[in-house]
């Protein structure tokens, strides 16, 4: 039996196929462009489990890269992918990588790791010394805020909030 398909279906497959990406890129803060492998980048290609080890975040390796949802990240070894393999959610920052403050606002701001926070067991990052300062004079509030504020802004692009 033959099989045929409408152009109309042709153009559906194939804007839901791109769609997938683009998805990603509103609930995770991801570099532009693509890796190797076609998903958008995670953390600026930072290795996730660097930064719970007490180390300076390390730039992780192409070689060495996991994908999660939709996203790939970069690991500095074949020890740090196995990891976060094993337990993505573990090592993945809170937001989708995207500010803590910002979310507790509304926002989505690039999250960096060098402002960054680990609290019980989660990491939280923020876009810069000042905005990680105002984090720290209220923390409590401003997790609980950004928790209650995520669901409503996760799948909403950027520049539409």
């Amino acid at each position: 039996m033959k099989s045929h398909f409408s152009p109309a279906a042709v153009i559906c497959a194939a804007i839901l196929t791109a769609a997938a990406p683009a998805l990603a890129e509103d609930e995770y803060n991801v570099v532009n462009g693509l890796t190797l492998a076609g998903n958008p980048l995670g953390l600026h290609g930072i290795d996730p489990i660097s930064v719970f080890h007490g180390e300076a975040p390390r730039t992780g390796d192409a070689v060495y890269t996991a994908a999660h949802d939709g996203v790939d990240y970069y690991f500095v070894s074949a020890e740090a992918q196995s990891r976060f393999k094993a337990d993505p959610q573990a090592y993945l920052p809170q937001f989708g990588g995207f500010c803590a403050y910002g979310v507790y606002v509304g926002k989505k701001l690039d999250g960096d790791v060098r402002y960054a926070d680990i609290v019980d067991g989660k990491l939280y990052l923020f876009v810069n010394a000042a905005i990680f300062e105002k984090y720290l004079a209220n923390k409590d509030a401003v997790i609980a805020g950004a928790f209650a504020k995520w669901p409503e802004i996760r799948s909403t692009a950027v520049e539409d909030l």
